[in-house]
């Protein structure tokens, strides 16, 4: 009886967890996002930084390096059970969940500000008295080519169009995600020819996007007067493009290391969540730019 219940337990035991021993990453992480906010708000502030700035990016480099070269190791000890890739999973959606998040506040700003502010400076009908004692010559019309106090705040001479640089960013970016999703098709039928190529061609978009948006941000400091101090307009514009070029070249940055691995000869058709996790992130930052082709640039 005994032993027979002793099989049973062991037939409907549950997949085992990989429980990683102690590390020192995740204090350094900590110890490295405090000095790099320090260098960041001394920079804001125009009081220097710089040092701070560069010892905390280059302990959150090391962490990151350090860290997830852990975990791939464990991963190719196949460490990692099914439960185990389960908590990666929930992971990283909570992580993209919370970079909607991000995204979504500076959308919100824009919003509130194009649909909200101007409106009431412009002296709509709930706030005419406003608008007539403290902005008279104010004109209401989005982007903002002439803000409110032109003696502080000084407006742009033109924006950028949506049917230049942008749409040929939109197509990069849309084609990348179909060469990232073949580069998927590949590594599930176990071609991993497929997959390099389309990892290396999804890089290749990547890189010739940044450098449109370069170009973009040259052309729109010395011909159009746009900056980020440029009024209401330039602020949320070079905030939103900005943010997403970092997010563009942290997925560069992901994608490259996944394609070193695949070179290498890692993942495998049923275990590949490094590739998915990469790939999830870059539809994300593909879907953020649609967001702001058509809110930022076009309407």
């Amino acid at each position: 009886m005994t032993r027979a219940s002793d099989k049973k337990t062991k037939k409907y035991r549950p997949p085992r967890y990989y429980i990683p021993h102690g590390t020192h990453w995740p204090l350094l992480g900590a110890v490295s996002l405090f000095f790099l906010a320090i260098g960041v708000v001394k920079l804001v502030q125009q009081t220097g930084g710089w040092f701070w700035f560069l010892i905390g990016s280059l302990g959150l480099a090391w962490m990151m390096f350090g860290w997830f070269k852990t975990v791939i190791q464990e991963s190719n000890l196949n460490y990692h059970s099914q439960l185990q890739e389960q908590s990666f999973r929930w992971g990283m959606i909570w992580f993209i969940f919370s970079e909607v998040m991000f995204f979504g506040v500076f959308f919100g700003v824009l919003f509130y500000v194009r649909f909200f502010v101007v409106p009431q400076l412009g002296g709509d009908s709930s706030s005419d008295l406003t608008h007539q004692l403290l902005w008279p010559n104010f004109q209401a019309h989005w982007p903002l080519f002439k803000n409110p106090d032109p003696s502080l705040f000084v407006g742009p001479k033109d924006v950028i169009s949506p049917w230049g640089i942008p749409t040929i960013n939109t197509i990069l970016l849309l084609s990348s995600a179909v060469c990232v999703t073949i580069a998927h098709w590949g590594l599930k039928k176990n071609n991993r020819k497929q997959m390099i190529i389309g990892l290396s061609l999804t890089i290749l978009l990547g890189i010739i996007f940044l450098g449109c948006q370069i170009y973009e941000y040259i052309l729109a400091h010395h011909h159009y007067g746009l900056t980020i101090s440029s009024g209401i307009y330039g602020t949320t514009f070079f905030m939103l493009t900005g943010f997403h070029g970092a997010h563009v070249t942290l997925g560069i940055i992901m994608l490259s290391v996944i394609l070193f691995r695949a070179y290498r000869g890692d993942f495998s058709a049923k275990h590949h969540f490094g590739f998915e996790a990469c790939a999830w992130y870059w539809h994300f930052v593909d879907v953020v730019w649609l967001l702001l082709f058509v809110f930022v640039y076009w309407l």
